[in-house]
């Protein structure tokens, strides 16, 4: 059965985009929304992963849990999904510079 899926994305490569295009329509730049069937979610989502480089990449898809939707990331980020009793949330990671540890982009920081 066909249902709707988000990949979100930053910084990949112009050919994983194309692929993703083919399959889900693009709204705004690096955002893919579509309905597709489990076997070719699966499918993009192995494509985009294994190619994402220095990029990152976000899966959100309905799954029969209590949020209703499951999460797959891929890519270097800063952003963790982590599983707190059943329920999917996300861990910002701390950023580190010079040294020191923050949790806040030094910009933000005044």
């Amino acid at each position: 059965m066909a249902s709707i899926v988000v990949i979100s994305t930053t910084a990949i490569p112009d050919h994983v985009g194309g692929a993703l295009s083919r399959w889900l329509i693009e709204p705004t730049p690096g955002l893919y929304v579509g309905t597709v069937s489990a076997r070719v979610r699966d499918e993009l989502w192995s494509a985009v992963s294994a190619s994402v480089g220095d990029g990152v990449a976000v899966l959100i898809h309905p799954a029969d849990t209590e949020q209703g939707f499951d999460i797959r990331t891929a890519g270097q980020r800063r952003r963790h999904v982590v599983d707190f009793d059943g329920l999917q949330l996300i861990k910002f990671a701390a950023i580190e510079t010079e040294g020191h540890t923050s949790k806040t982009p030094s910009a933000i920081v005044k």
